[in-house]
């Protein structure tokens, strides 16, 4: 391990091999940090986080802080950050409520870009890009290789689907379908991401499968209901389109459109 001097670690922080600690940055009680892990200066890890291996934490970054919602009591919880991820300078992860899981949860290889704040309770999947100054309110759900693009700010309990793409500047108050580009403010859809799609080898089948139930479900004249039967029943089978259908239907704040 390499710790600054000026650093300071909590006396039951637990630091695997590898790990490298900053200039002037703070490591909390309880904290759990993987191998091979980069702290940068300046930066704060708070209690009860844990962070796997091979992270890069740049400086000034502020992780594991108590969660800025009022019923919040000082209860024990936590922040879960996976392996591989780059973390940029200025980006806040909050510590989650006792609502659902009390964690806030990131996953494997994802890229949170410079200012991204991620709230209490959020959920990360694997391979996500959070752009620039975004800000992902309390208990968002953010899907595998979902892209967020900069200056973007996602409402509470909204879910984005794996593969979604969101253009700059959205304001997302409704949850976006996996597979799917959505911009503006407020976010609306504008087709599937089939460039994504494409760069991620999926076979022209589950395109071909995905474009045919988007048809249905979004430019039919059918309510939503009636064009999510009609899309189960005329749709060739994949799993693409078995979850782009099951995510819509288990939508709670509605789907946008």
């Amino acid at each position: 391990m390499k710790i600054h001097p000026t650093a300071i670690v909590a006396a039951n922080a637990r630091l695997e091999e590898g790990v490298e600690i900053g200039p002037y940055s703070i490591i909390g009680p309880e904290v759990k940090i993987g191998k091979n892990t980069t702290i940068g200066p300046h930066t704060v890890i708070d209690n009860y986080t844990q962070i796997g291996e091979g992270c890069k934490i740049l400086q000034f970054c502020s992780i594991g802080a108590p969660p800025q919602d009022l019923k919040f009591g000082g209860e024990k919880t936590g922040v879960i950050i996976g392996n591989f991820n780059t973390i940029r300078e200025y980006v806040s992860i909050h510590r989650a409520t006792t609502a659902d899981t009390g964690m806030t949860v990131m996953g494997d290889h994802n890229l949170l870009m410079a200012y991204v704040h991620v709230a209490h309770n959020c959920q990360l999947g694997n391979h996500v890009i959070v752009a620039n100054s975004t800000g992902l309110a309390g208990h968002v759900h953010v899907e595998d290789y979902a892209i967020i693009s900069p200056l973007s700010g996602v409402h509470q309990f909204c879910r984005i689907g794996e593969h979604a793409m969101i253009g700059g500047a959205s304001a997302v108050v409704k949850d976006i379908p996996p597979y799917t580009i959505a911009n503006g403010n407020r976010a609306t859809l504008f087709g599937l991401n089939l460039i994504g799609l494409q760069r991620r080898n999926f076979p022209e089948s589950s395109i071909a499968a995905l474009k045919h139930a988007y048809r249905i479900i979004f430019r039919s004249d059918l309510l939503l209901e009636e064009a999510l039967v009609k899309a189960q029943e005329d749709v060739e089978e994949c799993p693409e389109k078995r979850h782009f259908i099951d995510f819509i239907q288990k939508s709670k704040r509605s789907i946008c459109r």
